[in-house]
C-alpha cells in the first residue's frame, strides 16, 4: 500500500517533495533505532538499549530533507548529547532550496526496561507536525485516560472512577464488567486499582509500555478498551498524536507539583499548566504523521527478526489527514541470499 501523503503550507516545489516523500523517511527513521535497540535485546542493560535507538534515530534524521525542531526528546541539552528539546535535525540544505519546517516528537525506545528484559512492547516513536504542531511538554508526571472513539466526550479526570467506567461502557454498549483498563504497575496506582476491581472492570497491569498500550486501546479488535493513571507527560502529548490520526479520546494534565517545576512550565509557554487538555490540545497540528516500529512482539506489533541476509520489521504509519492506519511488514536485504535461499524468520 503506497503511504498516506502530507500537505503542509510551502512552496509548490517543497509541497510535492513532503507528500511524496516525508513519510516514508519517518517510517525508516523508527525502523533503524528499532533494529539498533533489537540487537542490545534481552542483554539486562537499559541504558545500552536506549543509548543505541538514540543514536541510531539521530542518524537516520540526517538524511531527512526537513528542517527539524525536536520539541519531545531525550530531555534537556545539558542532560541529553542527542535528540534534546530544542536540537536541529535533518539533511543539509541543497544550494538554493529550503527544507520545510516541522515539529517532531520522538521516543528512541519506550520500554528500556522491556528491550533490556526481552519483554513484550517495546517500540521506537516519532510523531511530526508543522511548526507549533506539539505541545512542547515538560519532563513530568500527567494525569490520562485514553479511550476509542466511541468515547469522545465522555471522559473526564475530575469524576469519580465509576463515572468515567460507566461512560465508557455506555458509549461501548456493554457492561462496565466486560471492560478491560490497561495501568501501569506502579505503587501510586493502588487506589485506582482498588476503584476499578471495585467497580467490577478487568485490569490489565503493564510494567511500562503506557504509549504502546494507548495505541492499542484506539485500534479496534485488540481487546482492551481504555488506559488509566499516571504516566511521562512527554509520552502523552506522542499519544495525542496516534489518538488525532485514530480519532481516539483523551483527556490529560500536567502533574505541577514542585515550585520550580511551576516555573520550568512556565518558561516553556504553558500559560495554563493545571488545564486539562484534550488530544486536539496537545497535538493540535493540522498535519500529523505518526510511525511506530516494534522493538520486540507486542499485541500491535511485531518485534524485529534478524536472518542471515538481514532483517525483518513491523511498523505502524498513521497519519491525520485521512486516518489511515497502514502495518507495513518489511524485509530489509543487506546481502544476497546463499545457496538454498532466505529463511524469512
Amino acid at each position: 500500500m503506497a503511504h498516506s501523503t502530507l500537505s503542509f503550507n510551502l512552496p509548490s516545489s517543497i509541497e510535492a517533495n513532503i507528500e511524496r516523500d516525508l513519510s516514508s523517511h519517518f517510517v525508516r527513521v523508527v525502523e533503524e533505532a528499532a533494529v539498533a535497540s533489537a540487537r542490545t535485546m534481552g542483554q539486562g542493560d537499559r541504558k545500552q538499549s536506549d543509548h543505541a535507538a538514540v543514536q541510531a534515530m539521530r542518524e537516520a534524521f540526517e538524511t531527512v530533507p526537513i528542517a527539524g525542531n525536536i520539541v519531545i526528546g531525550e530531555g534537556e541539552r545539558d542532560k541529553a548529547p542527542m535528540l534534546y528539546i530544542g536540537e536541529r535535525v535533518g539533511a543539509p540544505v541543497p544550494d538554493g532550496r529550503e527544507h520545510p519546517g516541522v515539529d517532531i516528537a520522538v521516543d528512541p525506545l519506550e520500554g528500556t526496561n522491556l528491550c533490556a528484559t526481552g519483554a513484550p512492547n517495546a517500540i521506537a516513536v516519532l510523531a511530526a507536525s508543522e511548526p507549533g504542531g506539539l505541545l512542547h511538554a515538560p519532563d513530568c508526571y500527567m494525569e490520562k485516560i485514553v479511550a476509542g472513539p466511541a468515547c469522545r466526550g465522555a471522559l473526564d479526570l475530575d469524576a469519580p472512577v465509576s463515572q468515567n467506567l460507566k461512560s465508557i461502557a455506555r458509549r461501548l454498549d456493554r457492561d462496565v464488567k466486560d471492560l478491560t483498563i490497561i495501568v501501569l504497575d506502579r505503587p501510586r496506582h493502588e487506589r485506582l486499582i482498588e476503584d476499578i476491581r471495585r467497580e467490577g472492570a478487568r485490569i490489565r497491569l503493564i510494567g511500562d509500555g503506557d504509549l504502546s498500550a494507548a495505541i492499542a486501546v484506539a485500534v479496534r479488535g485488540n481487546g482492551v478498551h481504555a488506559v488509566m493513571g499516571i504516566g511521562g507527560a512527554p509520552e502523552g502529548v506522542l499519544a495525542a498524536a496516534a489518538m488525532r490520526c485514530l480519532h481516539g479520546e483523551m483527556v490529560g494534565r500536567l502533574v505541577i507539583d514542585r515550585p520550580e517545576l511551576e516555573e520550568r512550565v512556565l518558561r516553556m509557554g504553558i500559560k495554563q499548566p493545571r488545564r486539562t487538555y484534550t488530544a486536539g490540545d496537545l497535538a493540535m497540528g493540522s498535519h500529523i504523521v505518526f510511525a511506530a516500529c516494534g522493538v520486540t512482539d507486542g499485541a500491535l506489533l511485531r518485534g524485529v527478526r534478524f536472518f542471515g541476509e538481514g532483517y525483518r520489521t513491523h511498523t505502524l504509519l498513521m497519519t491525520s489527514s485521512n486516518n489511515t492506519v497502514q502495518f507495513i511488514d518489511a524485509v530489509h536485504m543487506h546481502r544476497k541470499p546463499g545457496p538454498r535461499g532466505v529463511r524469512l524468520y
